[in-house]
């Protein structure tokens, strides 16, 4: 029998021999690992585009760089998440300064992902955008309920950010985001929307797909009646076979898949 990781072995079982899951990739140099960063952060704002999150200039999908710890990758502010290439990138340091690209950035972007990539050292990726069902549940103040399989990938396992103070422009309420955020995997920015992060594009943008999904699923079961949650020792244990890094990079490989064999262009 092959080998299945521990993270992936309560989904896929036993593997016969020769046959091989794919893995998130090992580099050789930091030009090869950036070069992957920067085409993963490409495609994942395509998958945002795909699943209809963006809202005007609204969003942003952020990932570090590999030879610099304290500099990001980011989408040039107005671009539309369809459109945009790895050539299109902005790599950003942690005091707003550009450090690579034409066009500039989100002011926004930079306040959040600046003080979240600081804080969360572990953090590669971060994804925030005004997806419709997110900013709607956000506006209620509570957690996501593990009512369904895939909200359990988050129960205990995101916070509530509860001082909304108009569009975010100051280093000060990045920080106050970065503090709600903790060691968790999301944030639920309250009458704003949700943030999530990750060791990889990939899973923090799967963090943010599924938990989009989750809100949507809590709002309708909460419109059609009282929704029914899964006990905590359950939701515990589930979180433990979808909820970690590798389930979450993982999960994203379908999504990745589609968007780079009909997006062919996004590797400009």
């Amino acid at each position: 029998m092959s080998t299945v990781p521990p993270a992936l072995a309560a989904a896929v079982g036993p593997l016969p021999e020769g046959v091989e899951l794919p893995l998130p990739p090992v580099f050789e140099s930091v030009e090869e690992e950036r070069r992957y960063r920067k085409e993963q952060l490409a495609a994942g704002f395509r998958i945002f585009g795909r699943f209809g999150f963006s809202e005007g200039v609204a969003g942003h999908i952020t990932v570090r760089d590999p030879g610099d710890p304290d500099a990001f990758w980011v989408n040039p502010f107005g671009m539309a998440f369809g459109q945009i290439k790895a050539s299109d990138l902005i790599l950003v340091d942690h005091e707003g300064r550009v450090l690579e690209g034409r066009r500039p950035v989100n002011r926004a972007a930079f306040v959040i992902h600046s003080r979240v990539h600081a804080a969360r050292p572990d953090a590669v990726a971060a994804a925030h955008s005004h997806s419709l069902h997110g900013k709607a549940f956000s506006s209620l103040g509570v957690p996501l309920a593990p009512i369904t399989q895939d909200a359990c990938a988050f129960f205990e396992d995101h916070g509530i950010y509860d001082d909304y103070r108009g569009v975010v422009n100051e280093t000060e309420e990045g920080e106050r985001v970065a503090k709600a955020l903790g060691a968790y995997k999301a944030v639920i920015l309250k009458n704003h929307g949700l943030l999530t992060v990750g060791h990889s594009v990939a899973e923090a943008v799967w963090w943010f797909v599924t938990m989009e999904r989750s809100c949507q699923a809590q709002l309708l079961a909460m419109a059609a009646g009282t929704p029914q949650e899964i006990d905590r020792e359950t939701a515990l244990l589930t979180r433990g076979q979808i909820g970690g890094h590798l389930a979450g990079w993982f999960q994203a490989r379908p999504l990745w898949d589609q968007i780079t064999a009909s997006d062919p262009d996004l590797f400009g």
